[in-house]
């Protein structure tokens, strides 16, 4: 497995690129503590979490490297300051106009008897908005490249949603049927660009990550 690489590093913080299959944090049991944390705690070892990706998931971390820094971004991501976009290839052709963006509004609960498998759910959920685009369609293979915006962070956001308006994310192995899940050997969900505020001197940074699929 590719270990995770340092894109940005300063006396405040961390942008790290997660490779696909690796946790963010650990897991619970000895065969889930590998995971990108830890392995970025080994270069530096006061590096503290601020968010996570799901396992199969690649793509832009954002870590701090003080615990007043970690309270800083925490708070940025509360207020939805931190701006982070998605590249997903999902099952299915999509209508919409190449460059207009779409959102999905539908709150989202955990399912309880199958976790951690999330569910929209009416009455229950949290409110949960996606902004979403079309960057290609792919008439033979009947796949949809999007640029996708979570507005807010729920557990599988992006799957979830995606899954509800019929064109679940190829290689989702948790949501997709069967024939869609299988359709990759991973997940095609990458966490593309991340922007934000440096707690420190206030300039705005921008980051992007190729898209490896």
């Amino acid at each position: 497995m590719t270990p995770p690489e340092i894109i940005y590093a300063d006396s405040a913080l961390l942008v790290v690129h997660k490779p696909a299959g690796l946790l963010s944090v650990p897991g619970k049991g000895p065969d889930k503590q590998d995971c990108l944390s830890r392995q970025v705690q080994q270069l530096y070892p006061e590096a503290l979490v601020v968010h996570r990706l799901d396992m199969a998931t690649s793509g832009l971390m954002l870590m701090a490297r003080t615990p007043t820094v970690q309270q800083v971004l925490n708070q940025a991501f509360a207020a939805r300051t931190i701006h982070k976009r998605y590249v997903a290839v999902v099952n299915g052709c999509l209508s919409a106009h190449t460059g207009h963006w779409q959102c999905i509004d539908l709150p989202i609960a955990l399912d309880w008897p199958n976790r951690p498998r999330r569910v929209i759910n009416l009455e229950t959920g949290k409110p949960s908005q996606t902004r979403w685009q079309v960057l290609h369609t792919d008439t033979t293979r009947q796949q949809t490249r999007l640029l996708l915006e979570p507005i807010t962070g729920r557990s599988h956001q992006l799957r979830v949603h995606l899954l509800a308006i019929g064109h679940a994310i190829v290689g989702d192995r948790l949501y997709a049927p069967e024939v869609v899940a299988f359709a990759s050997e991973r997940l095609l969900l990458h966490a593309h660009s991340l922007e934000f505020v440096h707690p420190l001197h206030g300039q705005t940074l921008r980051f992007e990550s190729p898209v490896p699929f």
